[in-house]
């Protein structure tokens, strides 16, 4: 018997097979431009299908960025505003009638797989890509606890006078230092178009241009980690997603922001990559699909 995790993300998906006798199996593919719901579904029901070729699927786990209702209807996500009212578990559960189905946001999946790995009684995780997860662990739990919502620190205000973020707000981090935002940043400031591997290429050469996009990321996440941690107290933070891991030394900035942040006497917490990269919610949901089988 075997489980599947699957990580929906804003501009992909990630499908993981692994049923205790061979080599996982890992599948990934890329959202379509256009915004269409059922071609959406479609390909991932290619996808499911495809990992149930590979191990006969008992339960699966699944790491949404997207907000469900008690029945697993998608109520909001606004990074694929098309998918709202949309019957995702029950799609799924048709899928794979036989299989147990379990959602969780994608960014308390990935805290507990950071602290589990990490062996972290409490940690704070930040995932920087198409948007920014995030999700807080106390004891093996996510905060503030099931029913009561997930840990959106991706919409942490660090500038009243900022961007306007996707969910109607000014100045949330998700707006200043996600993927995209970066990327827009950059474009405004070369006046030409800029794309990860050229902000990358930058960024390494010590581009002023590209510098002054990064480090203005990386500021945004350190005050948006401050203030958290003014809260909460957490013993680690972990930094992941593929935005983040595609910029070498980006998880430095943010802890260097984060120690120049921090208050005399209190000392600053420490700031590390995610243990894995961009995969930290897969990791997350596969983890929910064993316990579900167990």
């Amino acid at each position: 018997m075997g489980t599947l995790g699957i990580d929906i993300g804003g501009t992909k998906v990630v499908l993981r097979t692994e049923d205790g006798a061979g080599p996982a199996h890992e599948r990934t593919f890329r959202w379509p431009r256009t915004r269409d719901a059922v071609a959406d579904c479609a390909l991932l029901a290619a996808g499911v299908r495809d990992a149930a070729g590979h191990a006969d699927i008992e339960a699966v786990g699944v790491a949404m960025p997207a907000t469900l209702d008690p029945a697993g209807r998608v109520v909001a996500w606004p990074s694929r505003a098309h998918w709202a009212g949309l019957e995702f578990v029950p799609f799924l559960r048709g899928l794979l009638p036989s299989a147990d189905v379990r959602c969780a946001d994608d960014g308390d999946l990935a805290a507990l797989a950071e602290a589990d790995a990490a062996g972290a009684e409490s940690l704070l995780y930040l995932g920087v890509g198409t948007g920014i997860g995030g999700g807080l662990v106390r004891d093996g739990h996510p905060l503030p606890g099931i029913g009561r919502g997930s840990c959106e620190v991706g919409h942490v205000v660090v500038d009243r006078a900022g961007p306007r973020c996707v969910c109607g707000r000014r100045g949330c981090v998700q707006a200043v230092a996600s993927g995209p935002a970066t990327l827009a940043r950059a474009s405004a400031l070369r006046g030409a178009a800029v794309g990860a591997d050229r902000l990358r290429e930058e960024w390494r050469s010590g581009t002023s241009w590209a510098r002054a996009v990064v480090e203005e990321s990386c500021a945004a996440l350190a005050a948006a980690v401050t203030t958290v941690t003014e809260l909460f107290r957490p013993s680690l933070v972990r930094i992941g997603g593929g935005f983040a891991a595609g910029l070498p030394g980006f998880v430095t900035g943010v802890a260097d922001g984060v120690s120049a942040l921090a208050r005399a006497g209190q000392g600053a917490v420490p700031v590390e990559p995610a243990e894995f990269g961009p995969l930290s919610s897969l990791r997350g949901a596969t983890l929910l699909a064993g316990a579900e089988a167990r």
